[in-house]
C-alpha cells in the first residue's frame, strides 16, 4: 500500500466508525473505498468485515465500561441475527461482480433516502425479554442475511426495529446495534476468510480508523444541529461515490 492508500483507509476509516457507532452509514464510505483501491467487490466486502469487526469490539467494550447495555437482551436478539448472517455471507461469497455492485448501488441509493427521512418523535420504554416475539426474531434473522451479505445501511434497519418497532431510545438503539452487529460479524468474517476473500493488511488498516471513530463516537453526544452536519457530509459524499460506481 502507498501513503496516500494507507491515509485515505485511516481518514475515511475513522469517519465511519464514528458514523457507524452514533447513526448508520459508515460503509457505504468504506466498502466503495476498498474497491477504488483496487480489491475485487466480494474482497472488498470481505476485508470490509474487519474494520467493522474491530470498531464493534471497541464500541462494545467502551459502552459496556460506561455502564450500558443488556447482555440477555442483546443475546436473544442476536441469535436469529448470527444465523441470517451465516447464509448472507455463504451467498456473497458466489455472488458475481455484477450482481453484487448492483446491490451495492442500490443499498447505498435505499440507506441515502432512509437518511433523508424524518425520524418519528417516539415515546420510549426499556426493552425485556418479554417483548421480543417471532416478528421480531424474524425481522433480526433478516437484518442478519442482509448485513451477513453485504452490511451496508444496515443501521437504517436496526432504526426501524429498534426504534420504530420496539420503541427503544436512540441511544439504547446504538448499544443494541453495536452488539449486534459484533456477534453476527465474526461468522460472517470466517465465511469470508475461508473464502480467501479477506485481504488482512488493508482490513487492519481501515480497522485502525474504524477503532479511532468509534472510540470517540461513545464518548460524544451530538446535539441535533451536529448530529444534522454528520448526517449531511455523509450523504454529500456518498453521492459523490455513487457517481463514481455508476461510472466505473
Amino acid at each position: 500500500m502507498s501513503l496516500i492508500e494507507v491515509a485515505a483507509l485511516l481518514a475515511l476509516g475513522g469517519l465511519a466508525g464514528f458514523i457507524n457507532v452514533l447513526s448508520a452509514g459508515g460503509s457505504m464510505l468504506t466498502l466503495p473505498l476498498l474497491m477504488f483501491l483496487g480489491l475485487p467487490p466480494q474482497v472488498a466486502n470481505g476485508t470490509n468485515r474487519v474494520a467493522i469487526t474491530l470498531q464493534s469490539i471497541t464500541a462494545v467494550g467502551s459502552f459496556h465500561r460506561m455502564g450500558h447495555g443488556n447482555l440477555v437482551v442483546s443475546l436473544h436478539l442476536a441469535v436469529p441475527a448470527v444465523l441470517g448472517s451465516l447464509l448472507g455471507a455463504w451467498v456473497a461469497t458466489w455472488v458475481n461482480d455484477a450482481i453484487f455492485e448492483f446491490v451495492l448501488v442500490v443499498a447505498m441509493i435505499g440507506a441515502s433516502v432512509f437518511m433523508l427521512l424524518p425520524q418519528p418523535k417516539l415515546d420510549t420504554r426499556p426493552l425485556t425479554t418479554d417483548r421480543l416475539g417471532p416478528v421480531i426474531y424474524l425481522a433480526m434473522f433478516l437484518i442478519g442475511v442482509y448485513g451477513g451479505f453485504i452490511q451496508v445501511g444496515v443501521g437504517a434497519l436496526f432504526l426501524v426495529v429498534l426504534y420504530r418497532m420496539l420503541r427503544i431510545d436512540l441511544r439504547q438503539v446504538n448499544v443494541f446495534k453495536v452488539s449486534i452487529v459484533l456477534l453476527y460479524t465474526l461468522p460472517a468474517l470466517l465465511i469470508f476468510a475461508i473464502s480467501d476473500q479477506v485481504r488482512w493488511g488493508m482490513g487492519l488498516t481501515l480497522a485502525l480508523g474504524n477503532i479511532t471513530g468509534a472510540f470517540i463516537a461513545v464518548r460524544v453526544n451530538l446535539s441535533n444541529k451536529g448530529a444534522q452536519w454528520v448526517k449531511w457530509i455523509t450523504l454529500v459524499m456518498v453521492a459523490a461515490i455513487l457517481v463514481r460506481l455508476i461510472l466505473y
